[in-house]
């Protein structure tokens, strides 16, 4: 379920064309590496999902994991949309306190699924600072 989520909220490819090509802040040296920490937010989701599933059996848990896919993944899809870059830092932060909600009710379910969602709530706010400042590298955006 999961992959489909994915699948249908990733932007086109002259829409993700549009977004690389923005300027990002000097201080981000590390772009190259920013597919490899979402590979890993991504896993550590996963596995999230199936201990927290182990743990309670719960399609209610499972929906709540597509719904913060939703924000993780769907801010990108929004900004390259909309061409807005404020758009997508909202929605970012919106899906950073969603993940904080539900890993503070992972706490009491599975302690390991809830420490599985750090990457994410670390990554986060990193991307959203960022992207707000890109707004103001590439006017009009």
């Amino acid at each position: 379920m999961m992959e489909g989520v994915i699948v249908l909220i990733n932007p086109t490819r002259q829409d993700f064309a549009w977004y690389q090509g923005l300027r990002r802040p000097t201080w981000v040296t590390f772009s190259a590496w920013i597919p490899l920490i979402w590979l890993l937010i991504h896993a550590c989701f996963y596995l999230s999902a199936l201990l927290s599933w182990n743990a309670r059996n719960s399609w209610n848990l499972v929906l709540a994991y597509v719904l913060l896919l939703i924000f993780a993944e769907g801010h990108t899809w929004l900004m390259c949309r909309t061409r807005q870059l404020a758009a997508g830092t909202v929605l970012c932060l919106v899906g950073w306190s969603y993940g904080l909600i539900l890993t503070l009710l992972l706490l009491s379910i599975s302690p390991s699924s809830a420490q599985l969602m750090l990457p994410f709530l670390l990554w986060t706010p990193i991307e959203a600072v960022i992207t707000w400042q890109m707004r103001s590298l590439n006017p009009g955006c």
